[in-house]
């Protein structure tokens, strides 16, 4: 917390000796914080040390400056002025050394007095996971108080580890004990069982570390954390949640309200197109299971109707049904069918981008067969997604469309959504839907 500031004031300072500058000193800040928050140098850490920052931290202020100097250079001949200019920028990331210097020391005087630290639970109770508690006990400058740990069996095992309980109680233990950090450690349980745990409500609200499973190799990250002589790596965010929520939501209702103005003309020919096909009732309305998986109506245009409630729920594909007309078809082979879930998007039951939004039925049936499946919902269902520019529409395997939903989830960027919307549109022009 007290970094970013930190950062500012020193890139500012030049500010407050000369303001002939000014215009290259906002634009040497911005770009520092920019290299800097790209290489990782403002996310959390067990282990403060300026030492082990010092080579990144003077890597990125060099590059900064270097491109600084460039297009100083470029905008003004006169030697004397870049020079100047520079001895400020020179003074500016010698103030960041020296505030990031005083900032470390002081979360390490903090932690070590105890005034700052947060409850931690280790979620495993093998020999590592015995160490680490060890170390969480013995030195405070990790910030972490140790609590106790969980696994899938719930037996003490140990007279030196209390086992707070099963994976199953992991959600009900954060509570009681306001627990805020969890480190997996090796666990006796599977992926998708230790997934599950991490996904109920107030686990997931929990900052997320792990020991890595072949911690004795070298770690590939230049600026590598670890607590004692073990390798620890920060989790991202598995729901999707925080800052990151709040930029794709954002974007997902500047996108939709876009579309929606622009698409207007697109929207009334596609209205009376299916007027014309089967009469009134132009709209579809379904129930599908959304975020957490909670239900919602999403919106389509009609391309048939169904015989009965019963079959709009439980009848999977309609793709080579008779009683789809030749406007239906082609209105959902060009996905002009799905246009109305715009609307979902700008009321927050749907995303542009993320897993296809399925029936209850499904859900439940496919929960049940692929372990995988229900961790889909972990954010927003989607108007496009991953798994469908990617080939995975209509009766294709159910499982490969979980893995790639989860990885999207996984790997989530701003770019990634930009990457499939493209893709997307792509398809829609080589009529390549339904």
């Amino acid at each position: 917390m007290m970094t970013v500031p930190i950062d500012i004031a020193a890139l500012l300072f030049p500010l407050l000796v000369s303001q002939t500058y000014w215009r290259g000193t906002l634009v040497n800040a911005g770009l520092t914080m920019t290299i800097f928050a790209a290489g990782g140098l403002y996310q959390a850490r067990r282990h403060v040390s300026i030492l082990d920052e010092l080579p990144s931290l003077t890597g990125r202020l060099l590059a900064s400056a270097a491109v600084v100097a460039i297009i100083a250079a470029e905008r003004h001949a006169s030697v004397e002025y870049v020079g100047n200019f520079m001895r400020g920028v020179a003074i500016s990331a010698g103030f960041v050394i020296m505030g990031r210097a005083l900032s470390r020391a002081l979360t390490i005087l903090v932690r070590k007095r105890r005034w700052v630290e947060h409850n931690a639970i280790i979620v495993g109770s093998g020999p590592v996971a015995l160490e680490l508690a060890r170390l969480l006990r013995r030195y405070p400058q990790y910030g972490l108080r140790f609590v106790g740990c969980v696994d899938v069996s719930a037996q003490q095992d140990s007279d030196t580890l209390p086992l707070l309980g099963g994976l199953t109680d992991l959600d009900k233990l954060v509570r009681v004990l306001k627990c805020e950090v969890l480190v997996i450690a090796d666990p006796d349980c599977p992926e998708s069982v230790l997934m599950e745990a991490l996904l109920q409500p107030r686990s997931s609200r929990c900052d997320l570390w792990e020991v890595p499973r072949l911690w004795g190799s070298r770690s590939q990250g230049g600026y590598p954390d670890h607590i004692g002589a073990i390798p620890i790596v920060k989790v991202g965010d598995i729901s999707l949640s925080g800052p990151r929520w709040a930029i794709k939501r954002a974007s997902d209702m500047l996108f939709a309200g876009l579309a929606l103005i622009m698409l207007s003309p697109v929207l009334l020919l596609c209205a009376l197109a299916t007027f014309i096909d089967g009469g009134r009732g132009i709209f579809f309305y379904q129930e599908r299971i959304g975020r957490f998986g909670q239900t919602f109506k999403v919106v389509k245009f009609r391309s048939m109707r169904p015989v009965d409630e019963t079959e709009s729920q439980t009848n999977w594909s309609i793709a080579n049904d008779r009683r789809v007309g030749p406007i239906g078809r082609f209105m959902r082979r060009t996905s002009l069918d799905e246009l109305p879930q715009l609307w979902n998007i700008l009321r927050g039951d749907m995303s542009v981008v993320g897993p296809r939004p399925e029936r209850p039925y499904f859900v439940e049936k496919f929960s049940a067969e692929y372990p995988n499946y229900a961790m889909r919902h972990r954010v927003p269902v989607g108007l496009t997604g991953l798994a469908q520019v990617s080939g995975l529409r209509g009766d294709t395997p159910i499982s490969d469309r979980a893995r790639f939903d989860n990885y999207y989830i996984e790997n989530w960027s701003l770019w990634l959504d930009c990457k499939v919307v493209l893709r997307t549109v792509a398809e829609v022009f080589r009529g390549g839907g339904r």
